[in-house]
């Protein structure tokens, strides 16, 4: 799933923004709610809980797309994999 959202453009840093983003949001639905609706601060509470609960998915998304980040950049286009050098290392051991 990472590496697919890797390939279609989706980085560390949008993850990054998008938690910030829920947290503001979370703060700005709780506020809302609390001074807009007569249901009371249990639905607020509710509300700003909700959308605060996306942000540390979205922080580990981020870490996991910056791991790809990290392991796409240190492979490079001439890289070989560590299956083609444990062959390769084994063919010039002669085993």
């Amino acid at each position: 799933m990472i590496k697919k959202l890797h390939h279609m453009g989706i980085r560390s840093g949008h993850m990054y923004t998008a938690g910030v983003a829920s947290i503001a949001v979370s703060f700005a639905t709780w506020f809302m709610s609390k001074k807009m609706e007569a249901a009371g601060i249990d639905r607020a509470d509710r509300w700003g809980i909700f959308i605060g609960e996306w942000a540390p998915s979205f922080f580990a998304l981020g870490v996991a797309l910056r791991i790809e980040e990290t392991h796409h950049e240190l492979e490079g286009p001439e890289s070989e994999t560590y299956e083609q050098a444990e062959t390769r290392a084994r063919t010039h051991a002669g085993v």
